[in-house]
């Protein structure tokens, strides 16, 4: 997994590549997390994610919920089998995927 992130004012980009699993959910969120004080909005880019797993999914619904007190997060380019994943487990009627 390799996240790279672009701050600009009040919105943050992560953009998310490899897999997002047990191994690589901890990480993420350590690197993601700290960066979200005073973000308005965040975008998470999975155009480059192969794999999430619930340990991922669990990442991305802590920051559903950081955001939902101070902006919006959306989430850009899940390729299929995440677009799956979203699908199966109820996440496509969470995240704001666009």
């Amino acid at each position: 997994m390799e996240a790279i992130i672009n701050k600009d004012n009040e919105k943050l980009t992560v953009e998310v590549s490899g897999r997002l699993d047990t191994l690589t959910a901890p990480e993420f969120e350590s690197k993601v997390e700290p960066q979200l004080s005073g973000i308005k909005e965040l975008v998470v880019d999975l155009k480059d994610l192969e794999y999430i797993s619930s340990a991922g999914l669990r990442v991305l619904m802590g920051f559903v919920k950081i955001m939902q007190n101070q902006g919006e997060m959306k989430v850009i380019n899940p390729n299929e089998v995440v677009m799956d994943v979203f699908s199966l487990t109820g996440f496509d009627s969470i995240l704001n995927i666009v």
